[in-house]
């Protein structure tokens, strides 16, 4: 007796299983055997699954590149990694206690991001120091929960590794609501956002509550990365973060272009990453990091051959 195969849902065969049992496509019934090869490769935007993962998609790298500028300048470039990790312990919660996994993810991880910086400011452990015990922390509770409900399912993995797929209207318009909120945060709250960043003691010294500050910026962070999870996976979230900003500062210029160039590499590298993926028949997570790779790569060769600047973005703010 065969054992039954597991498809993936990111991967193009499980995409065209979904389709054929939800009708996910928009003019299927019509379509022309004989369309030309700009309709064919055009198809993929009137699938109601792709249309609302770009839509998505791109709205998630607007604030992980907002966000990764700041983890990336206070030196806290693995913060949105342990804050993944203890999004997992949280997704295993939810899936141990039968709570939709996604809103545990938010409690256990803005708490645990919470508690971290509680630790940090209250015992002489550094920051480094203090995201370690984050992310082994949040890792640990969830491979204990996933063991006792019976091991990995197709739900943990799509969640681990993201799926387009899991994005329905509903999640479009969390997903649109929930960036809004951060993009007009982080506005409201960018120029002592950027006292306290660059310079924590003088942010002090200014008047500035960089206690009260650092436990904001900590909850934004977290309903960032969680937010962020669904189109790119627990364990690649960190490198959306991270990747654009880290090309972005090699352009050397000041820190409203920085901002800019970041938000333009990350969406680029989600919106083809997507489309790539699909035509490729590839993981859409792993092709939109191999992309910001590829432009982190590029970056730095164009930079060692003296075709970008080498002014660093601290001396231009």
């Amino acid at each position: 007796m065969h054992e039954p195969t597991i498809v993936l849902p990111w991967t193009k065969r499980g995409i065209l299983l979904k389709q054929r049992f939800t009708q996910d496509i928009h003019g299927i019934c019509n379509a022309d055997a004989h369309a030309s090869p700009l309709a064919m490769t055009l198809e993929i935007f009137g699938y109601a699954f792709m249309q609302k993962g770009l839509i998505a998609g791109a709205a998630i790298a607007i604030i992980c590149s907002l966000m990764g500028t700041f983890l990336v300048l206070r030196r806290y470039s693995l913060f949105g990694d342990a804050l993944s990790h203890m999004a997992f312990g949280g997704i295993s919660v939810g899936l141990f206690t039968g709570i939709y996994p996604l809103w545990t993810a938010y409690v256990v991880s803005i708490l645990g991001a919470l508690g971290m910086t509680k630790l940090r400011k209250s015992t002489k452990i550094s920051g480094d120091a203090a995201i370690a015990v984050l992310l082994v922390s949040g890792f640990g509770v969830g491979v204990l929960l996933i063991s006792a409900t019976g091991g990995f399912s197709v739900d943990l993995f799509s969640f681990l590794f993201g799926s387009i797929l899991l994005i329905s209207n509903e999640d479009t318009i969390l997903i649109l609501a929930i960036s809004a909120g951060v993009v007009v945060s982080l506005a409201i709250l960018r120029k002592p956002l950027l006292h306290f960043t660059f310079d924590e003691e003088q942010a002090k010294v200014g008047g500035l509550n960089v206690d009260r500050l650092n436990y904001i910026f900590v909850i934004i962070a977290g309903v960032t990365v969680i937010t962020s999870m669904r189109l790119v996976g627990i364990l690649l979230i960190s490198a959306l973060i991270v990747l654009p900003n880290i090309t972005s500062m090699l352009f050397g210029k000041g820190f409203k272009h920085t901002v800019l160039i970041s938000m333009s590499i990350a969406v680029f590298s989600v919106m083809f990453g997507i489309v790539l993926s699909y035509y490729l028949d590839l993981a859409p997570s792993g092709t939109i990091v191999m992309l910001s790779v590829a432009i982190l790569v590029g970056t730095l060769a164009a930079k060692y051959l003296g075709v970008i600047g080498k002014t660093p973005i601290l001396k231009t703010i």
